[in-house]
């Protein structure tokens, strides 16, 4: 009588165990970010990999401000891509013909063509804004107005402070009496006159002005690196459309990268990107299931 007494006391403290374990893991489960990381071959690997594992790792919700508010949709607690030939063409998505669906970026909409009155690559690389644009990536990157203490550096020739170059109307130019910066072009310009190895070169679209825009970019920045003669880039999306945004701008992002490397005389390198915010639209994810032939 008494063995079965312990042997049910062992059997209760056992069964608490495993009730307490699975109930914390549930919880830890529920409490932790999931960073989620992606391994690819080329650009429409990646795009494929992430839209599939987003139908069973994306956490579902109801947006309360911004694109689509009141609707819901799947998002990566945080994603993490790491792309070792993004320059593998084709650069848009690869959708099979059974699977019935058009392809979310037609090949027009980034290089141009009928029907679209702008290229995307134009919309990266040119100050081109239409009226009505709070901002385009390209201004953001091409056209970048020399302002307030800045400016009185340079203008004062405090060397001590800023990086004062000439105005060549290419890195540094000038337009209706006031200064710009054309970001591509003094990174490529600092590369061939500096060498590779410098932690400074940032392509920086976001202005802390930006919190007060209802529509804020959702690119922030592009950092870059030259490392054994070849170019990467490091990309930060602060919130960004899984199905037809990802891979219009990684396509062009990467024309930009193999621009600059042909510029700076290295080769095309490998490209990391990261969002806390890559997210998937109720409305394409039965799309994204016919993509993955999933029910």
């Amino acid at each position: 009588f008494i063995f079965y007494i312990y042997f049910f006391i062992i059997y209760v403290k056992m069964l608490s165990y495993f009730i307490f374990s699975y109930t914390f893991n549930k919880i830890k489960e529920q409490i932790d970010m999931d960073i989620h990381n992606i391994y690819a071959r080329d650009l429409p690997d990646l795009w494929f990999q992430a839209v599939h594992d987003i139908l069973d790792h994306g956490r579902r919700f109801v947006i309360d401000r911004g694109s689509y508010e009141g609707q819901t949709r799947l998002e990566y607690d945080y994603f993490s891509g790491h792309v070792k030939h993004p320059g593998t063409d084709p650069l848009i998505p690869d959708i099979p013909p059974a699977c019935g669906i058009p392809n979310p970026v037609e090949h027009d909409y980034i290089y141009g063509g009928p029907g679209y009155d702008r290229a995307y690559i134009e919309y990266l690389m040119s100050a081109r804004k239409e009226p009505g644009e709070s901002y385009t990536y390209g201004e953001r990157l091409t056209k970048v107005p020399l302002s307030g203490d800045k400016l009185s550096w340079w203008e004062t020739g405090n060397t001590e402070i800023v990086d004062k170059r000439e105005v060549d109307g290419t890195v540094v130019f000038e337009e209706d009496g006031r200064l710009y910066l054309n970001q591509i072009e003094w990174v490529i310009d600092t590369y061939k006159k500096f060498g590779e190895r410098n932690n400074q070169l940032v392509l920086q679209i976001a202005h802390p002005s930006d919190l007060t825009l209802l529509d804020p970019p959702c690119l922030r920045s592009i950092d870059t690196r030259i490392q054994d003669n070849t170019l990467h880039f490091f990309v930060y999306f602060r919130s960004w459309d899984l199905w037809n945004g990802f891979p219009a701008n990684l396509a062009a992002i990467q024309n930009l990268k193999e621009y600059m490397a042909g510029e700076i005389a290295v080769e095309d390198g490998q490209m990391i990107v990261e969002s806390k915010g890559l997210h998937l639209y109720g409305y394409a994810e039965d799309l994204a299931k016919l993509r993955c032939l999933r029910t």
